[in-house]
């Protein structure tokens, strides 16, 4: 066992925090969690990850995670070089798809907007047509005044000679709602989201970096990986779930996030990330 893996230990049994208990809070294996304290870096997925995963680490069990790398900064590994992200391309990427749905928007409301005139057009048409055609027929000349029509078929077949009765408007069905994901709590380190309008998870993954850590798991009656290991440049993966989902990137800024439709912003340092997304209705 290291010097580094002994006071993390020692630290950890003084607050009477098993590794269970770590796992849960830092969303590390218990395995990797092992290996730290063992000081057998091998085990981790790649030499960044030891920095990042000892870093939460010590913040769980109450240590100042930079004090902590500084001291045994010689024992750790150095981590890879951070590639260069393709930030500029990223963002013309996200404006693109900005734009094109106020187009998609904009296109709707003006289709709409042409149906309901093309209506009012011909009802309006028909309406006069109909009082032009009443208005040409000469009077009738009688001995006496025709008595006004009592029976309601009467007044009904009147109007079928004189002309088409008026059309029905009929009114455009209301749009659907527009789903929301929105940022509800920050906590532990864990930003939680709310989805609300949707009936599903549509979560879309890709890597724009050099590589990326990435777990996914499902929160229904009990907690499931449903996806994790290491995920590489231009990766793109899509999962669809009915419940929660509990995302953990261990490096941020290599990925970026969709979810139903909304660009989740997960950072620009090259650090853990953890994303919690619930279900909700509107209001």
């Amino acid at each position: 066992m290291s010097d580094l893996g002994q006071v993390l230990k020692k630290a950890r049994l003084e607050k009477k925090i098993s590794l269970d208990d770590l796992q849960e809070t830092t969303k590390i294996r218990k395995a990797y969690l092992e290996a730290i304290e063992e000081g057998n870096y091998k085990k981790l997925p790649g030499t960044f990850y030891v920095r990042a995963f000892i870093k939460s680490y010590a913040e769980a069990i109450g240590l100042d995670p930079n004090e902590v790398l500084k001291l045994y900064q010689n024992v750790i590994p150095a981590s890879e070089p951070e590639p260069v992200e393709p930030i500029r391309s990223t963002r013309t990427s996200r404006n693109s798809e900005r734009i094109g749905r106020w187009a998609s928007t904009a296109l709707v409301i003006t289709f709409v907007v042409l149906i309901v005139g093309i209506i009012y057009y011909y009802v309006n048409k028909n309406y006069s047509g109909t009082a032009d055609v009443n208005a040409s027929e000469p009077p009738r000349i009688t001995d006496k005044a025709d008595p006004a029509p009592s029976d309601p078929n009467a007044a009904g077949g009147a109007i079928a000679e004189g002309g088409e009765p008026p059309q029905t408007v009929q009114e455009p069905p209301p749009a659907a709602p527009v789903t929301e994901v929105k940022l509800v709590r920050s906590e532990r380190g864990t930003d939680y989201y709310t989805v609300t309008n949707a009936s599903e998870l549509q979560i879309k993954m890709t890597v724009t970096g050099d590589a990326c850590w990435i777990r996914v798991d499902s929160l229904g009656e009990k907690k499931e990986a449903i996806a994790e290991g290491m995920f590489y440049n231009g990766n793109t993966e899509e999962w669809k779930l009915s419940n929660s989902a509990y995302l953990t990137f261990g490096r941020a800024n290599a990925v970026e996030l969709n979810v139903n439709g909304t660009i989740v912003p997960v950072g620009t340092d090259p650090n853990v990330k953890k994303l919690q997304f619930d279900l909700g209705t509107a209001g």
